[in-house]
């Protein structure tokens, strides 16, 4: 947010000074004849992705400092409702996140960081609403069957156990659970995750379904009574801001319960406001969630940048306070949820729409967007080409309960262009008969509101930017507010801090404890990997201390040149350690082990024992030694696939294996 409102002024209030024929329209805004539908809240999605992933390791104050953004009231983006993925183990689009089940005998509700990333939020705004959505399922859930539906009350159980967890650890209340990320519904387990839920004294947690699209979910429900009683929401992910008329036929709150998930810049921050009006207006959707809620994954992972903000550099403490979130603050900072849309909302006549809410007391909140097409394309769906006219003059007229307001609140944004400005205070804008006018330019965002706000006092401008530190070395040992290793992002697999109560020379490590391949939401790899760093790294040494518990083997990698649902495909060079008679290391050029380098054996006892790998790159050479001394390999090969990537550790296939003592630095 800028804090020079000149500028402000000059780009949004000033526009009639060069027009000569403006377009002047009178809207109606009133409470006569009834209300519309119940304001739900703007929401963020953690996770779907490991999108959080590097928040947690933020040090303070700055880790607060981004948290308030987030969620503090009358501040940020001040969001109403936080949406998480409930862990399944697997990949989900920047990473995979863990189950509090990894097993059907096992619970645990302190892995990952999505239990204190909703305390947080509670903490600083406890109306704030929680909302749990699984991506995958551990393989035990579908009981063999890579299916979560194939045993209903197995998998009902399961999120009613994660429900319950959050209550009891934690003292969470989750209200909205959905029922399986952008994959075909069931009907019969959704009638048994509602009664499961009641049984177990949930009744007040709503069913969000299908967290995909309108249509066969609101045949389904036409059709069955007792499906539409089990279903509160039905929730469309990137509408486009329409929804199916027979989902409207349906009677059931609609939401856009994932949508945006577009580079955060100021093109991304226009989608954003365009859509947070056009939702309700055009599909008569209550509640937007942003997927994703903040950009804290790597930039070289899938969808870079496309979060409300961006904090992935816990290294440094930079983050950016991205346009999207003072987009967010037009509607939150004068709403809450509870309010209701008034009927007075609609496309203005030149192009872009208003909405208009109240609280029921007399107060109003309107919200004015003039987006173009050209600078509001979102990343998905497609926009159908659309005008906004210049010099567009909106008369509004009050009525009922709004006939005797004198005065509004202006705030204003554009996100466009040199002289963008974002979450302007304006003077106030006078009203004389209930009626008012309000010049809308182009790419302008405006709220006029009865709730008087002072502009937030912004926290000083954070640490620069700043290059993942090399050397870099972690031990894995103490405290942390994550179940994960800081700065390690998994992308297959499960890699969790773990006591090693055995060992006296390795007793805080790094472990990989998934043993089963997971019901999963991408077509994960074979092997785990987790990578961390630079994407950008060439000439690099990666080392790490591993043991192979029972079967199978473990490598570290450099140069490895991606993650996310593509992550199977992975290349760069992977040194690997192998519990097998013929070869017991190997040097590969893909996580795949279809092009080897390399390979051989060495008289050593794998399993069981400590050992530690030495991974050396430099230009078109690569190196591997064992345990500081003996020499695995030297390979010098200018037709390598990756000159530059990722540093990894992994294992071959779902074994457990741990790591210490990794380190990483430039070659020598």
């Amino acid at each position: 947010m800028a804090s020079n409102t000149k500028y402000g002024s000059v780009v949004c209030l000033l526009v009639l000074g060069v027009l000569t024929t403006p377009i002047a329209s009178v809207y109606t805004l009133t409470d006569q004849g009834g209300l519309g539908a119940r304001f739900d809240g703007v929401g963020g999605l953690s996770g779907g992705g490991a999108t959080s992933r590097l928040l947690v390791s933020y040090p303070e104050p700055y880790r607060s400092q981004i948290l308030d953004y987030l969620f503090k009231p009358n501040f940020g983006a001040a969001l109403q409702i936080l949406k998480v993925e409930i862990g399944g183990d697997a990949q989900s689009t920047d990473g995979s996140e863990p189950s509090h089940m990894h097993s059907a005998d096992d619970q645990n509700y302190t892995r990952g960081y999505e239990w204190w990333l909703m305390r947080e939020a509670k903490k600083r705004n406890p109306s704030i609403k929680l909302y749990g959505l699984p991506w995958a399922f551990p393989g035990w859930v579908g009981g063999g069957e890579a299916f979560p539906y194939h045993r209903p009350e197995t998998t009902a159980n399961y999120i009613v156990n994660w429900i319950l967890g959050a209550k009891t650890i934690h003292g969470l209340t989750i209200d909205y659970v959905g029922i399986w990320n952008e994959r075909i519904h069931d009907v019969t387990y959704i009638k048994t995750l509602r009664k499961t839920l009641d049984d177990n004294d949930l009744g007040h947690v709503m069913i969000v379904a299908p967290d995909g699209g309108w249509v066969q979910i609101s045949k389904d429900i036409m059709a069955d009574p007792e499906l539409a009683a089990a279903v509160d929401i039905i929730g469309s992910h990137y509408p486009g801001t329409h929804s199916a008329p027979m989902a409207q036929q349906t009677g059931k709150t609609l939401w856009s319960s994932e949508d945006y998930s577009t580079y955060n810049n100021g093109t991304g921050a226009s989608c954003w406001a365009r859509i947070l009006n056009q939702n309700y207006v055009n599909g008569h959707m209550t509640s937007t969630i942003s997927w994703n809620l903040i950009a804290s994954y790597y930039d070289d992972l899938p969808f870079p940048r496309a979060g409300l903000m961006t904090a992935n550099q816990p290294w440094s403490g930079h983050y950016e306070v991205s346009d999207p979130i003072w987009v967010t603050a037009h509607t939150t900072h004068f709403t809450s949820p509870g309010w209701q849309y008034l009927k007075g909302v609609g496309h203005l006549d030149g192009g872009g729409s208003y909405v208009s809410l109240t609280d029921g007391k007399g107060g109003l909140t309107i919200v004015i967007e003039a987006m173009t097409h050209q600078y509001s394309q979102c990343v998905r769906p497609l926009l159908p080409p659309y005008d906004v006219k210049s010099g567009q003059v909106a008369t509004f007229q009050l009525g009922g309960a709004f006939e005797n307001i004198t005065r509004l609140h202006r705030w204003d944004s554009k996100f466009i262009g040199s002289l963008a400005e974002h979450f302007q205070k304006q003077d106030d804008l006078l009203v004389s008969g209930g009626k008012f006018s309000i010049a809308v330019a182009e790419n302008c965002l405006y709220t006029l509101t009865t709730v008087k706000e002072d502009a937030p006092k912004l926290y000083p401008n954070p640490p620069k930017s700043a290059p993942f530190p090399l050397p870099y070395k972690a031990k894995f040992d103490g405290p942390a507010d994550s179940s994960e290793a800081p700065y390690f992002a998994d992308q297959t697999g499960v890699f969790e801090l773990y006591v090693n109560e055995s060992s006296s020379d390795h007793v805080g490590t790094l472990r990989q404890n998934l043993t089963e391949r997971p019901i999963v939401w991408c077509n994960d790899a074979d092997s785990a990997i987790s990578v961390i760093g630079d994407y950008n790294w060439s000439n690099v040494s990666v080392s790490c201390d591993v043991m192979v518990e029972s079967g199978g083997g473990a490598f570290v990698a450099a140069r490895v040149d991606r993650g996310g649902c593509d992550v199977r495909q992975a290349r760069g060079v992977f040194f690997w350690l192998l519990e097998d008679d013929t070869y017991n290391w190997i040097v590969s050029s893909d996580l795949s082990r279809n092009h080897i380098l390399g390979q051989g054996k060495v008289n050593a006892t794998i399993v069981g024992q400590w050992h530690k790998l030495t991974l050396y790159a430099k230009g078109d050479s690569v190196a591997g030694f064992l345990n500081d001394g003996k020499v695995l390999f030297d390979i010098t090969d200018a037709q390598l696939p990756t000159k530059n990537g990722f540093a990894a550790i992994g294992t071959l296939g779902f074994q457990k294996v741990q790591f210490d003592n990794f380190a990483v630095d430039k070659s020598k």
